[in-house]
């Protein structure tokens, strides 16, 4: 039985890569290292927000960007939104969960960033606020989403949406989007021949 489901669920993820995996999705992921590379050229940066286990992916991502990826290159500024516990909670406290993310977009984010909302229902209202507070300031906002990309569907000007119904398989394509983001970033900053 214990063999059955470790089958599945690897045969089950394999799949859904493979769903995602078309030419329209790797031009969505390539458009996003586009904005997210233009964005750095700028001086801009990338505001990165998410719940559970998106916000690991938020915290994750920021660190390939500020630390490294797969090359020796410098810093770029990326700034996870989940992190800063005295923010999340007074902000959560005075005013409401929703908010968390939002208050942080208006106080940090300028209209050179870019704000990457990771939802895998596409419904989280804090998420979406965040979304819709970019959206105000000028910022271009990329949407990493599974379930038919919910409310923050119409709130992206970039849709990257996982075709699955099932959180976990739903999380480990966004973390491969993630890496490949980084990838490419990378590859449009310091390694393309011009």
């Amino acid at each position: 039985m214990e063999h059955e489901i470790v089958s599945k669920s690897f045969k089950d993820s394999i799949k859904v890569k493979e769903r995602f995996f078309t030419k329209k999705n790797a031009s969505l992921i390539i458009e996003a290292a586009e904005a997210v590379a233009a964005s750095f050229k700028s001086g801009g940066k990338l505001l990165i927000a998410g719940n559970g286990g998106s916000a690991a992916d938020a915290q994750h991502l920021a660190a390939e960007f500020v630390n490294r990826f797969e090359i020796e290159r410098p810093p770029l500024p990326a700034l996870a939104l989940t992190t800063d516990t005295s923010n999340i909670t007074s902000i959560a406290n005075d005013y409401s969960f929703d908010q968390i993310f939002s208050k942080q977009v208006r106080a940090l984010g300028k209209p050179d960033d870019v704000l990457l909302a990771i939802s895998t229902s596409g419904n989280s209202s804090n998420v979406t606020k965040a979304a819709e507070a970019a959206r105000a300031m000028g910022i271009k906002v990329i949407a990493l989403t599974g379930k038919g990309g919910g409310h923050l569907a119409g709130k992206a000007d970039i849709l990257i949406d996982v075709d699955a119904r099932v959180t976990a398989r739903i999380q480990e394509v966004h973390i491969t989007v993630c890496h490949v983001l980084c990838e490419l970033v990378d590859h449009m900053l310091f390694q393309k021949v011009s």
